[in-house]
């Protein structure tokens, strides 16, 4: 089958190797969508969470089942389904408490085992989440970047009616911006310096959008609110919107960090003590895989304008990393392995 086998650092290759075969506890899936995420560029550019060459990469991934283990109950051959891609080790006492995702022996399909950028591939069936039918291939492959989105608003202290801003506008910024109108900001800023970027934030949530270049974005948010923003939310991950993210909350505010730092950032404590702000941070997902599938399906939320290319699986090098390193006006780019 086809895959893209990830070797090292900018060393990925699309070739041909055996299909997995299924174990007793497994399904084999026929892939029909897999996302690049911000994840994928990390490894890509510097490898930091692969723990092994020879890897195929990609972790938002969506398909049909084409064979099921002879102990799988729950599934059968011709299911739509969408998979999550992470599981813990299930008897440390994170994982006891259903943080599995900050379990320190978290594991990811696409990281630490092969992932969606094939043409198949298998996986554990308690990873396995049923599609219902007015779901498509395509938005099912946001399934997982929402899932995110869902956790970092759930675990910030966000409520109806409050104001919030967003630093950067990336799929998570943009999936982010769209589901806080859906549960009911006030008020909502973007900072993004893309200007196709800041046209599909107004697309999905955003009411004010703002070009940190050419304007002070944390002037621009406090003119507009009394004072500041009720929670800021960094998806850029750089120490510019990390500062501003904090900057622009109102006292007793709170500042959700979403994003990985590639760097360190310097950062004035001051800053936070004098106003006894709140710093949050919010790692992948737990136990929302499922709500954020329902959330799709019933067309709660508009995620059309986040999916920006569809591309082949032979062109993922070119028409994916590399676009979307250079492009900023790329947003979610899905392949198609086949």
């Amino acid at each position: 089958m086809k895959s893209l086998v990830y070797y090292g650092s900018k060393n990925v290759k699309v070739e041909n190797i055996t299909e997995p075969e299924v174990s007793k506890d497994t399904v084999k899936i026929k892939v029909k969508f897999a996302g690049i995420c911000g994840t994928d560029l990390h490894e890509y550019l510097h490898k930091t969470f692969v723990t092994e060459d020879k890897m195929i990469l990609g972790h938002e991934f969506t398909g049909e089942i084409v064979e099921v283990g002879d102990n799988v109950t729950r599934f059968k051959t011709g299911d739509r389904v969408a998979v999550e891609p992470i599981w813990g080790c299930g008897e440390c006492d994170t994982c006891k408490t259903g943080n599995y995702n900050i379990c320190p022996d978290m594991k990811s399909y696409g990281i630490h085992e092969n992932g969606g950028f094939a043409e198949y591939v298998v996986v554990k069936e308690a990873n396995v989440f049923a599609l219902p039918d007015t779901l498509s291939y395509e938005f099912a492959a946001l399934i997982e970047p929402l899932a995110v989105v869902l956790q970092a608003i759930r675990k910030s202290k966000f409520k109806i009616g409050d104001s919030v801003a967003l630093f950067g506008a990336g799929p998570i910024g943009l999936l982010l911006s769209e589901s806080l109108r859906a549960a009911g900001a006030s008020k909502i800023f973007v900072a993004e310096v893309s200007e196709e970027r800041r046209k599909l934030a107004l697309e999905m949530g955003a009411d004010i959008v703002i070009n940190p270049i050419e304007e002070d974005a944390v002037q621009v948010i406090k003119n507009n609110t009394n004072g500041g923003v009720d929670v800021s939310f960094d998806v850029a991950g750089v120490e510019a919107t990390f500062n501003q993210s904090l900057d622009c909350i109102k006292p007793n505010g709170e500042f959700m960090i979403v994003s990985v730092f590639a760097n360190p950032v310097n950062y004035h404590p001051t800053m936070q003590v004098v106003s006894e702000k709140k710093i949050n941070s919010s790692l992948g997902y737990n136990n929302i895989f499922a709500q954020s599938i329902d959330l799709l399906a019933k067309g709660s939320l508009n995620v059309e304008p986040v999916i920006t290319s569809v591309i082949a699986l032979d062109n993922i090098v070119e028409d994916g990393f590399e676009k979307l390193i250079s492009d900023k006006n790329e947003c979610k780019i899905l392949v198609k392995p086949s």
